[in-house]
Parts: C-alpha cells; sequence; structure tokens
C-alpha cells in the first residue's frame, strides 16, 4: 500500500496538518534556495524588487516538482499555469512588505527574512485552495 493511499485513509483534519507540517518541511528547502539567491542577487547589487523578482523565479522553477511531488502528491504540469499565478501574488506581496519594511528603514536583507513566514502562510493557503486542489 503507498503512502499517498494510506494517508487518504486518515481523517481529513490530520490529513490537513500532516500535508501542512511537510509543506513546512520542504518549504524549508525551497526557502532556504530562494533567499540565498535573494542575498545572493542583493550582493551583484540588484534593487530589492529585482532580486527579489530574481529569486521567485528561480524559486519556483526549484518548487514546482519539490512541493507538487512532496507536499500535494502531484506533478500534474497542468496545475503549473495556477502556481505561477500563486507565486505573483506572494511576489507583490513580498516586494509591498518589502517596500514598507523599507520606509521603516529595515535593511532588505531582514525585510526578506522577516516575509518569510507570513509569505510561507499565504503560499500554503493558496496552492492548497487553488492549484493542489485534494
Amino acid at each position: 500500500m503507498s503512502f499517498e493511499r494510506i494517508t487518504r485513509q486518515l481523517p481529513e483534519r490530520i490529513r490537513s496538518r500532516r500535508r501542512f507540517f511537510r509543506f513546512l518541511l520542504v518549504g524549508g528547502i525551497n526557502t532556504a534556495f530562494g533567499y540565498a539567491a535573494f542575498v545572493a542577487c542583493l550582493w551583484l547589487g540588484m534593487h530589492y524588487a529585482i532580486a527579489a523578482a530574481a529569486a521567485t523565479i528561480l524559486g519556483v522553477l526549484f518548487n514546482f516538482h519539490s512541493t507538487g511531488k512532496l507536499v500535494f502528491s502531484s506533478t500534474n504540469y497542468r496545475h503549473l499555469p495556477l502556481f505561477l499565478g500563486v507565486y505573483v501574488v506572494v511576489y507583490l506581496v513580498n516586494v509591498l512588505g518589502l517596500s514598507l519594511l523599507s520606509m521603516a528603514k529595515i535593511p532588505p536583507w531582514l525585510g526578506g527574512l522577516l516575509l518569510i513566514l507570513p509569505c510561507a502562510m499565504l503560499s500554503y493557503f493558496l496552492n492548497s485552495r487553488f492549484v493542489f486542489r485534494t
């Protein structure tokens, strides 16, 4: 019996929590990759909005397969346009947050770090509701 089949037999309340914890674990790996890309872009002298865009593009390419397969048990490329849409929304929220934090004199590298958890929660909500509906 496969892991996915066993998981489907769990009550929805438990199944949702288990999926959320997998999302956090996989998201930790994805976030480390994305944040490293963001800081590298800042180090190269890019404006924070451009650095966030570059990191988001690289992150989406990296995240689609890992999140789809390991969290939502799907790598159907039919979901890719919606997945990209989710990350456009997350990007816009991230840049808005970076802008607000920048006005408060918080450096972009720290602002990016502070926005990781809120953006991760938004990403999970949007992916679970609109992209990988199970």
